[in-house]
């Protein structure tokens, strides 16, 4: 399934998510300028579970290994983002941002410790975006493209089900994915894991404090 948007508008301008995908854009686009040295730039810069720093866990959150990481990646993130960050508001919303990235990293340490393998990406900050969506928004329905037989349809499905099926998905990745030393890389599941898990929890709290504060 192919999200393309969902039914609920923004009250405000998503200031700081469109911030967030223009800079991942743009790193990626450095990236590729380095032609050879885009590899050398990855370790240097992605996550290596064996050598982890709270550096690498920052700079491997702008990090991506294809025009189609990168591109589906920022999907999700124009989807949901606006509207958690409307949630959240603007400053709540780059910390929220950051400590699912950081908790999306260490879930995918601790399950592959010994890994040398750099991981990048921004799909660990993105899935505690859209666990929070998922807090705030379990009414709404995301316009879908889904393949029925040799066709493709156009269906507005309920964040409910697109969220927590995705959210299956990976669970159970992850879990057949144990034990199993990553030598070429691959999908780092736990990340989406431990990312979606921390939107969930501090997506409510920081929405919460919000309104007592405000």
């Amino acid at each position: 399934m192919i999200p393309l948007r969902d039914t609920i508008p923004s009250r405000r301008a998503p200031i700081v998510n469109h911030l967030l995908i223009a800079a991942n854009i743009g790193v990626f686009l450095y990236e590729l300028s380095l032609g050879s040295r885009m590899e050398r730039f990855l370790f240097t810069y992605g996550l290596v579970p064996r050598a982890i720093s709270p550096r690498t866990v920052l700079t491997s959150m702008f990090l991506h290994g294809s025009w189609f990481h990168v591109l589906a990646n920022m999907l999700y993130l124009w989807i949901f983002g606006d509207n958690v960050e409307d949630r959240l508001g603007h400053l709540r919303y780059v910390l929220f941002y950051l400590l699912c990235g950081t908790a999306a990293a260490i879930a995918q340490t601790l399950t592959n410790p010994h890994s040398t393998v750099p991981m990048v990406g921004a799909s660990g900050a993105i899935a505690g975006v859209t666990g929070a969506y998922l807090c705030f928004f379990p009414r709404a329905r995301i316009v879908t493209l889904v393949p029925v037989l040799f066709f493709i349809q156009v269906v507005e499905v309920p964040a409910v089900f697109f969220l927590l099926f995705w959210f299956a998905m990976q669970l159970a990745a992850g879990l057949e994915a144990l034990g199993v030393r990553e030598s070429l890389g691959g999908v780092a599941f736990w990340a989406h894991v431990g990312g979606f898990v921390a939107g969930v929890v501090l997506g409510p709290l920081l929405a919460r404090r919000r309104r007592l504060v405000g």
